[in-house]
């Protein structure tokens, strides 16, 4: 599911956030200069891509986000009942929980099932 993730969110890597900020989630921060202001931010926004020194700090902030944040909750509580039930974690399943995780809701929920599927990361 966090490869799916990553992918998604820095078009494999490929996107400006990505090669010059080292942020392959998509994480924002509410900081002046904590990261890159988007091109197309709306004028009252505030704010920004967050900037990584490190591939390794950006995936510790998004391992920190998912495993802390309150917007998280459901996909924590998705985790716990499949290891309860000895379920294998199952990044389908999981992605259920990441509704708030993007402004598109349910379709970025559809597109990383999809892209787990396709891309054998099940």
């Amino acid at each position: 599911m966090a490869l799916a993730q990553a992918a998604n969110e820095s078009s494999w890597g490929r996107s400006r956030f990505a090669i010059e900020g080292h942020n392959y989630f998509g994480q924002w921060c509410f900081k002046s200069a904590c990261g890159f202001v988007p091109k197309h931010r709306p004028s009252e926004a505030k704010h920004e891509v967050r900037r990584f020194s490190s591939t390794r700090q950006s995936v510790a902030a998004y391992l920190f986000n998912i495993n802390s944040h309150e917007a998280y909750k459901n996909l924590r509580q998705l985790r716990a009942d499949l290891r309860s039930s000895k379920q294998p974690l199952s990044g389908i399943a999981l992605a259920q929980g990441l509704g708030k995780y993007s402004e598109r809701g349910d379709e970025y929920i559809t597109e990383l099932r999809e892209m787990i599927r396709v891309n054998g990361l099940e």
